[in-house]
């Protein structure tokens, strides 16, 4: 089973995939941040909220490395990690095989675009209000806190762009609000069925 944690930077993807690994078992916990291009191939085209959403990550890599592998299912092998974003270092860790039976929880921005959209089985939205959102990028990434600071604003940019094109809160299986972790609400659950 595939399990996309989604929602926007800030919004607690992070920490809610890691809890939610830790209550299924046999599950093994992977992040989309981990298949990012390397900063040469980021930047070359500046850095704005299309770059951040068009140039980003390596999704050739997610699937061919990560999803589809598990797709296919127990006796593939993939990785769980392709690309080093401190290092800006591409990665040749050992392959890994996929357990039978099995659970992949996978966190990141932009899980629901296109080419990632039908790798899942459940897809998780998180939200949080922008300001609560923007406050926490700037205590983790030590930057500003003005939503119109280019270190916030191309992800808000970016973030645009994935909900006109992708609408991800209205396609995803449960949106639970974040806003205040210690307070963590279902939004909505989708019939299965």
């Amino acid at each position: 089973m595939l399990v996309a944690v989604d929602g926007a930077d800030g919004a607690g993807k992070t920490m809610l995939a890691d809890e939610l690994a830790t209550l299924l078992p046999g599950s093994v916990r992977a992040s989309l941040d981990d298949f990012h291009h390397p900063r040469a191939h980021r930047h070359a085209l500046g850095r704005t909220g299309e770059t951040v959403w068009e140039h980003s990550f390596d999704l050739d890599a997610v699937r061919r490395e990560l999803l589809d592998p598990w797709r296919r299912g127990a006796g593939s092998t993939y990785r769980r990690r392709w690309h080093d974003l401190t290092t800006d270092r591409l990665l040749d860790e050992p392959a890994e095989a996929v357990p039978d039976p099995g659970v992949l929880v996978v966190d990141g921005v932009f899980a629901q675009r296109r080419r990632l959209a039908d790798a899942w089985d459940l897809v998780v939205w998180v939200h949080a209000d922008d300001a609560v959102r923007i406050a926490r990028m700037a205590a983790r990434d030590k930057v500003s806190a003005d939503p119109e600071h280019a270190d916030q604003r191309r992800y808000l940019d970016a973030r645009a762009i994935y909900r006109e094109r992708c609408r991800p809160a209205g396609t995803a299986d449960v949106v639970v609000d974040n806003t205040e972790p210690q307070r963590l609400r279902i939004v909505r659950l989708t019939d299965p069925g």
